[in-house]
């Protein structure tokens, strides 16, 4: 296992020893060098949660990758055959994705705030990732505009709410979760299909240059060749008739963050 020392923060807290609680995320290592950050979803997804927390100093994050395809004894005998991500707190290991919510949600300092209730978003944002994993299978008209059709959806909900993120002026556990498969859509989809957001969503664009201005996001984002890598890899996904121009472990890696030039979005 190695760690992930980008995100350690510390600050004053509520114990009362006058030490923030630390918190350690047992994370997917990169399927290409068995180190890096991998390309999980769900291990972004609360990296972010925890880097958020550890930004306001109610806790200190310890962030560990764990190479999957060869997983160290200690990770066997300690969690079974449990993959990450794995949240460990005060020597209590939390699984499953839906207790690590409830965890930091309920027993985390400053969690609470960031798991905000709105119905709405939680609609909207929800099969996203879905209709991305369909279109990369079927590759034809109907899963491309079904795509676009959400996130459209999601572009016209940014644009009635004008504001930063997508409940508010602050993140709260929906971006969190949404970012990531934005991101995932736009190196996959780039990779595999040449499918690009369309520029004329300039909410969703401008929300994700805000994201992307973030050290939550930068921090936690995997490099685009272990995205393209995860799909390689999954079963349903073995493009076989496609010429792969490209070796991932060949490549230094690269972080598409970048917004279309054509877009100016600096001042908004």
């Amino acid at each position: 296992m190695a760690d992930d020392d980008t995100a350690h923060t510390n600050g004053n807290g509520h114990e009362e020893n006058g030490l923030v609680p630390e918190i350690e995320l047992i994370i997917k290592a990169s399927t290409i060098d068995g180190r890096r950050k991998g390309a999980c979803l769900f291990c972004q997804e609360y990296f972010m949660d925890l880097y958020l927390l550890a930004e306001l100093k109610t806790i200190s994050l310890k962030v560990t990758t764990v190479d999957m395809q060869k997983p160290p004894p200690d990770f066997r005998s300690n969690f079974d055959a449990n993959p990450p991500p794995i949240l460990i707190d005060n020597g209590m290991a939390v699984l499953e994705n839906e207790k690590i919510e409830r965890h930091i949600m309920k027993n985390i300092p400053g969690g609470y705030n960031l798991f905000v209730q709105d119905k709405e978003v939680a609609t909207l944002i929800e099969n996203l990732y879905s209709k991305l994993k369909l279109m990369l299978l079927k590759k034809d008209d109907v899963s491309i505009n079904s795509l676009l059709s959400h996130l459209r959806k999601i572009n016209s909900h940014l644009e009635k709410k004008n504001t930063r993120f997508l409940t508010g002026d602050t993140m709260c556990c929906f971006d969190c979760e949404l970012m990531p498969r934005l991101q995932h859509i736009r190196v996959a989809g780039k990779y595999f299909m040449d499918f690009q957001m369309p520029t004329d969503l300039r909410y969703l664009w401008r929300y994700m240059l805000h994201m992307y201005q973030l050290d939550a996001f930068t921090q936690s984002c995997p490099a685009d060749q272990d995205i393209v890598n995860h799909y390689k890899q999954q079963q349903n996904l073995m493009l076989q008739n496609v010429k792969m121009k490209k070796h991932e472990e060949l490549e230094t890696p690269t972080f598409t963050t970048s917004i279309p030039v054509e877009l100016d979005l600096q001042d908004e």
